[in-house]
């Protein structure tokens, strides 16, 4: 049920929803959060500055680690393009030529929208 009386009113709703936002409680929680996040990350960048060797395997990490997810993105396209390779090739011919043919017009026109586009 509803947490107090309220005709649904446009005023009502919005003065319900504005309290709902101003809880003072909420703000709080959330400020502190904040000061706890930013004091941890000082204290991380002063370790890294304090130990140069630790900042560089850090960054070598990250550095793999994004190589590693492209290389995961690029292995999906290539099995989503391998899959969709085998589905046509299942077809019979008469089907496999038109939803080639729709497909190469569906590229054609969301390619000539992205190159308009960056226009």
């Amino acid at each position: 049920m509803a947490d107090g009386p309220t005709s649904g009113e446009p005023i009502d709703v919005l003065v319900k929803s504005t309290a709902d936002l101003l809880r003072p409680e909420e703000l709080v929680r959330e400020a502190t959060r904040d000061i706890v996040k930013d004091e941890i990350r000082k204290h991380l960048e002063k370790t890294l500055r304090d130990d140069p060797k630790l900042a560089a395997d850090l960054k070598d990490a990250v550095r793999d680690l994004l190589h590693a997810r492209a290389m995961e993105y690029a292995a999906l396209v290539r099995v989503g393009t391998a899959t969709a390779r085998l589905g046509l090739s299942a077809l019979p011919p008469e089907v496999r030529r038109a939803l080639t043919k729709d497909f190469v017009d569906l590229v054609s026109k969301e390619l000539g929208q992205i190159v308009e586009r960056s226009l």
